[in-house]
């Protein structure tokens, strides 16, 4: 990178040079688990076929097998093509939490980790895109692998400011339906909406026959609640004020929000959906590193 984004400052990080070197490091990883990813595109080289699913080009239907079975079944080829993937990024007020024991806030942490994605999957000649939502997308760079989708995408993440309430269900299925190519999603949100609704749209991608991967970024203090003293808690997406003792919530607090993030960590495993927690207070890119070796450690 020429200009590195405000987000890759070397106060924030040890240095450029450290982040350019474990950039470099996880590279072969990440591309390799990706490319290994159960989806082929359509090339030239016949392999299989596999049945009919809806969006998918009728041009690739075997009329021959339907004249035979009367059901739908597509000529699926092996992949020559690039890897597509697509960044979806939360851009709701939440996001700005930053508790007091982490250097970024969890939308800073996102743009780094969006920004290291970005960089690492065109630098091997693969397509990337970007979308940013609250209740509505608010930018959306489709996939592209031109030396120019780099700063287009660090431009969007730079000028974006995150504002307002999320609804990170129904910005799934829209998304879900205008993402046409099938290839890799990833979710970087704190997922703090309906659960229910959710994972509806997370099952959405995964019936387009996407490759999804949902990164729940949070704060240690959304984690561990270590507040003591009497404490005036402000809602982010337009919650109120609340001033009152911690520590008479704590209980009731790290219960509920277990069993949120466990109920979603399950519920992304029984779809074959890759969740990985991405805590703020940890630098991303031993998270990243840590995430490419399970990843590849998959057959």
């Amino acid at each position: 990178m020429k200009n590195y984004p405000k987000f890759f400052d070397p106060q924030t990080l040890s240095s450029l040079q450290g982040v350019t070197l474990r950039a470099r490091q996880i590279v072969e990883g990440l591309v390799a688990g990706m490319h290994r990813s159960p989806f082929r595109g359509f090339s030239t080289e016949f392999a299989e076929h596999r049945e009919y699913a809806p969006g998918d080009d009728l041009r690739h239907v075997d009329w021959k097998v339907f004249g035979r079975t009367d059901k739908y079944y597509l000529k699926q080829y092996e992949d020559e093509t690039n890897l597509v993937c697509h960044i979806v990024i939360d851009a709701s007020e939440s996001m700005c939490y930053q508790g007091p024991d982490s250097p970024l806030s969890k939308w800073e942490y996102a743009q780094c980790i969006a920004a290291a994605l970005a960089w690492i999957i065109l630098g091997q000649q693969d397509s990337v895109g970007l979308t940013v939502f609250d209740t509505k997308i608010r930018s959306l760079l489709p996939p592209s692998g031109a030396a120019s989708q780099l700063e287009q995408i660090l431009e969007t993440l730079e000028q974006t400011q995150p504002s307002g309430e999320t609804s990170l269900g129904p910005i799934l299925h829209e998304l879900a339906g205008r993402l046409r190519r099938r290839g890799v999603v990833i979710i970087l949100s704190d997922m703090f909406d309906s659960l229910d609704a959710t994972l509806a749209g997370l099952k959405h991608f995964r019936h387009r026959r996407h490759d999804v991967i949902v990164g729940q970024v949070l704060d240690a203090a959304e984690i561990e609640f270590p507040f003591q003293r009497q404490t005036m808690f402000k809602g982010l997406e337009h919650a109120g004020r609340v001033n009152t003792d911690p520590r008479s919530l704590r209980r009731a607090y790290l219960a509920e929000f277990d069993s949120f993030c466990k109920h979603l960590q399950s519920a992304c495993h029984s779809r074959q959906i890759d969740y990985q927690l991405l805590r703020t207070d940890q630098p991303f890119h031993q998270t990243l590193a840590h995430y490419l070796n399970v990843r590849g450690a998959k057959p």
